[in-house]
């Protein structure tokens, strides 16, 4: 496999494949393949008689894809599918999953996904760009009363009603087409000291909404916890806070909601147990090398008990 440096440096790199506890006869899972750079390593690290499987529903990753190594299988799929794609290959549990869930510096660089407001460029942000909705497409549709909740939920702005009602009014002049055209809308409710802070809040809710991440991610958790032999290692790298949060409750409790359930004598019934109580986050000399990696924090779980039928 080539290197791809210019596609996104591996966060923590080293902690996310120790965490997994490679074995040998070992089935694991990188539910984010990206540039390659966890699987590179994984697939270095990882025993003969072991298996790799990764995911990635964006077409630029295919690129990135190792030759010649018959430990190694592509899906190209969103990992939200990642128990119908076990089934498919016969798989009944993995000893490891990963998730990197950064969106890589990749995707903001090429300035025709629209995932940035550095560029004037066509409002897309598919992660998948062969299928879906894009970005323009949802605000020049969307009511009122979904934009808000976009901007509120998945943004976490302090003013969505205000934002939406001006998205809501700038498309009745004329639709949405450009990153440009969305930057230049929201700019006036912005205050000049956060406005770079601001704008990428909204673009990151219009991102969330656009690829249904957090549905995705809860599905793929889900399937995760599902999958999962004893032992077996969830290894999650989250970077804001929504992601992180149904992540914790996964690892706490099994669910998203994070209520631990208990039996007749108060016994937890969590099928997971947090290995590390307190997050690992990157270096000063990583956040420095990677800015991608300033926001990063890494959970770590572990399956307890018999996998559920």
């Amino acid at each position: 496999m080539p290197d791809c440096p210019t596609y996104h440096i591996p966060v923590l790199l080293r902690e996310c494949v120790e965490a997994l506890q490679l074995r040998p006869g070992g089935c694991y899972v990188d539910v984010t393949f990206g540039g390659g750079g966890h699987s590179r390593e994984i697939l270095r690290q990882m025993p003969a008689d072991a298996h790799l499987y990764s995911f990635d529903q964006d077409a630029d990753a295919e690129r990135n894809i190792p030759q010649g190594d018959d430990r190694f299988t592509f899906v190209r799929s969103n990992f939200r599918y990642l128990r119908n794609w076990m089934r498919y290959y016969g798989v009944e549990k993995i000893d490891g999953l990963l998730a990197d869930l950064g969106v890589s510096s990749h995707h903001f660089d090429d300035e025709q996904r629209g995932f940035s407001f550095r560029y004037d460029a066509p409002l897309d942000m598919r992660m998948n760009s062969r299928a879906g909705m894009t970005a323009a497409q949802l605000l020049n549709t969307a009511d009122e009363e979904e934009l808000t909740r976009i901007l509120r939920l998945y943004g976490e702005m302090k003013n969505p009603h205000r934002l939406a009602m001006m998205l809501v009014s700038r498309r009745r002049e004329r639709p949405f087409s450009t990153t440009g055209d969305l930057a230049d809308c929201v700019r006036p409710l912005l205050g000049a000291a956060r406005e770079k802070k601001d704008m990428a809040k909204v673009f990151q809710a219009l991102r969330i909404a656009v690829n249904r991440e957090m549905e995705a991610l809860e599905e793929m958790l889900t399937a995760a916890t599902q999958l999962l032999a004893p032992e077996g290692r969830l290894v999650v790298l989250t970077y804001h806070s929504l992601e992180d949060r149904l992540v914790k409750n996964f690892m706490r409790a099994g669910n998203a909601e994070g209520k631990v359930e208990q039996d007749f004598y108060g016994n937890r019934l969590a099928p997971l147990r947090p290995v590390n109580n307190k997050v690992i986050v990157p270096s000063a000399e990583e956040q420095e090398e990677n800015p991608r990696s300033r926001s990063a924090k890494l959970r770590i779980a572990e399956r307890i008990g018999n996998i559920a039928p």
